[in-house]
């Protein structure tokens, strides 16, 4: 919580990392298919002890290769951070984020990157789920104007925006709904909230949708369009989100939806172009009943600022003086005491705030690290970890539970 590092782990693609309870970490090796900002296939997920030694390990999906991107999560705990009561479950089944590369030109002309999602168990053996995003694309949203946009341009045909072209969605987040009140209370009526759902994002369309896990169909969703939000109070707009989740079953808030917001470019106009804007990102805490938004963090301040001061802000961020953004990656995680971890990844910054939206700790990636390549500083998730999950816990912090 001062900053120092208790434990580093090298040459690997944290993509993302996640801790277990008994101190080891699932993340992928450095070795990509093919490294670039679109798509980040990584070859191989592997889960490692405290002293770095590989226990587990997958690879053999796609012509042996992982393609894991994004997000994973382990059996047990829904969404991949501390929740009480909810412990990963120890040789379990993995949850992967995955690409396939497919054409089918009822969707575009172009080959697409299509997003996968599948579920491996600890002896490496596939069991049996799969979903592709392409097979359920009528159930999306779209109007004809992005179809159209879709068809011609998946990705974006805008060189600006550096979308690879048929990365037509980018899912950047998985995770399951786990135990939560709305099935607990009326498991009829809240149906598509069944524990075992998935729910997921697409930073390139602006949507957030449950699929079941029985057969793959889309049975809530919020987005691509908006306007039925429309009325003060209530989601509108969401651009460009990140690790959408519900927040389990134990912590404040439980059964509301999470997610950064975190506003950039994203969308489909009718041209192929990005439709939606904002040069802020937000922190939502949302019912998926009502659309009503609960909690909600941002902070705007100098949007009228010049380029050269918004420079010096990005580069040492600072508190209430600092302009909230980051136009990709980044994440929320709810906390035990009620208050939010939010990551902003491009800036390097991790801050935690209370309900009231004040900073009550934060920690920014040194300026040290070279400037050159700006993603040396990035921070594509942060996850508060319990002491307990920490062998011997050496700050002597007081245990969550």
């Amino acid at each position: 919580m001062n900053g120092k590092v208790i434990r580093r782990w090298w040459d690997f693609y944290p993509f993302p990392a996640k801790m277990l309870p008994n101190g080891n970490i699932i993340s992928a090796n450095k070795e990509t298919e093919h490294s670039t900002h679109a798509t980040d296939d990584l070859t191989e997920l592997i889960q490692l002890d405290w002293n770095e030694n590989i226990v587990w390990s997958f690879k053999d999906w796609d012509e042996g290769r992982a393609r894991q991107h994004h997000d994973f999560q382990r059996e047990g705990n829904p969404v991949g951070y501390y929740a009480p009561g909810q412990p990963f479950v120890e040789n379990g089944n993995t949850l992967i984020l995955s690409h396939k590369n497919i054409t089918n030109s009822s969707i575009s002309d172009f080959t697409l990157i299509d997003d996968v999602i599948y579920e491996v168990d600890w002896e490496g053996n596939l069991t049996g789920f799969e979903w592709y995003a392409s097979d359920h694309f009528d159930e999306l949203g779209f109007d004809e104007d992005s179809k159209g946009s879709i068809k011609g341009y998946p990705g974006c045909k805008c060189k600006v925006f550096k979308m690879m072209r048929g990365d037509y969605l980018h899912i950047n987040s998985i995770s399951y709904l786990g135990q939560n009140h709305w099935y607990e209370e009326n498991p009829d009526k809240y149906c598509y909230f069944n524990p075992d759902n998935i729910i997921l994002d697409s930073r390139h369309a602006n949507f957030i949708i449950i699929i079941s896990k029985d057969n793959g169909s889309v049975v809530w969703r919020v987005g691509p369009n908006f306007s039925e939000n429309s009325k003060e109070g209530y989601l509108n707009s969401i651009i460009g989100p990140h690790n959408a989740h519900m927040i389990p079953k134990g912590l404040p808030g439980e059964g509301n939806i999470l997610v950064f917001d975190n506003g950039g470019e994203a969308g489909y106009d009718k041209n192929g172009c990005p439709c939606r804007f904002r040069n802020y990102s937000r922190v939502i805490e949302f019912d998926p009943v009502t659309k009503e938004i609960i909690w909600e963090y941002k902070n705007s301040f100098g949007n009228q600022m010049n380029m050269l001061v918004k420079i010096l802000f990005f580069l040492i961020p600072r508190g209430r003086m600092h302009h909230f953004f980051s136009s990709y990656v980044s994440n929320a995680q709810c906390l035990p005491n009620g208050n939010t971890l939010i990551t902003e990844g491009l800036t390097g910054r991790i801050f935690e705030v209370n309900n009231n939206s004040e900073i009550v700790w934060e920690f920014n990636l040194p300026l040290w690290i070279p400037l050159l390549n700006y993603r040396n500083r990035l921070a594509y998730r942060a996850y508060r970890i319990p002491p307990e999950w920490v062998p011997e816990n050496p700050s002597g912090y007081e245990y969550w539970e």
